[in-house]
């Protein structure tokens, strides 16, 4: 998905959400700059050295405990989506590329990180303070933004971490892409949000991101190259 397609979606986003154009943009800018400065960006080539034909892309819904435990995911490359991390390296796994917006458990972002996951750092308006406090701390970062895009910050479709991913593996090489818990139901997993110690009812705004996550993949499923299907 180019800018020109993502366009419409984004701008029916950026008004039912309630988000702010230039708060987008100005948050891209910061983060073009601070990975200028740290001079630890990839480029969209070199991340697409990573993905193979098979992509797992894993998502922080309840159901995620249970294929962690019960599937055998090593045919393929890993994308977590946030704190997917956390579950991920609850079951001693290191995901090959880390999805974030930096709302998930810092700690365990900077532990895969440490233990080869290459960073994708999306900015949005909301986040500002937390890409300058956290982006210095990793290595290996494409930087992304669901605005216009810059140079070495990448707009390649997607809105939620999840369906983000989804976006970069297709954008990247993938055949068939994967989607592990990708629940989209009434409740939010336990790893979404770094202060849920458990499971809990989806609230509102939750809610219409679900929405706009599954139209968005519907979408890939139809328009894009890679075989789309959940686990």
């Amino acid at each position: 998905m180019d800018w020109e397609e993502w366009r419409p979606f984004y701008l029916r986003i950026v008004r039912e959400m309630g988000y702010s154009v230039e708060g987008d943009r100005r948050s891209a800018r910061i983060l073009r700059a601070l990975l200028l400065e740290g001079d630890e960006y990839i480029l969209r080539d070199e991340l697409a050295t990573v993905v193979g034909k098979r992509v797992y892309v894993f998502g922080c819904g309840p159901s995620l405990e249970n294929a962690l435990a019960e599937h055998d995911f090593s045919d393929g490359t890993l994308i977590a989506a946030d704190g997917a991390t956390s579950a991920l390296l609850e079951h001693d796994m290191v995901p090959d590329i880390i999805v974030s917006d930096l709302d998930g458990r810092i700690p365990d972002l900077k532990l895969a990180n440490d233990r080869g996951a290459f960073m994708v750092v999306h900015a949005h308006g909301d986040n500002v303070d937390k890409l300058t406090a956290y982006v210095p701390l990793f290595s290996r970062i494409l930087g992304t933004t669901q605005t216009e895009p810059l140079d070495i910050v990448y707009n390649f479709g997607g809105f939620t971490d999840g369906d983000r991913a989804a976006f970069l593996a297709e954008e990247l090489g993938a055949r068939e892409i994967i989607l592990v818990g990708f629940d989209f139901g009434e409740t939010v997993g336990r790893w979404s949000k770094p202060g849920l110690r458990e499971h809990v009812p989806v609230w509102e705004s939750k809610r219409k991101k679900f929405e706009f996550a599954k139209e968005l993949l519907e979408w890939l499923k139809k328009n894009g190259k890679a075989k789309v299907r959940t686990l």
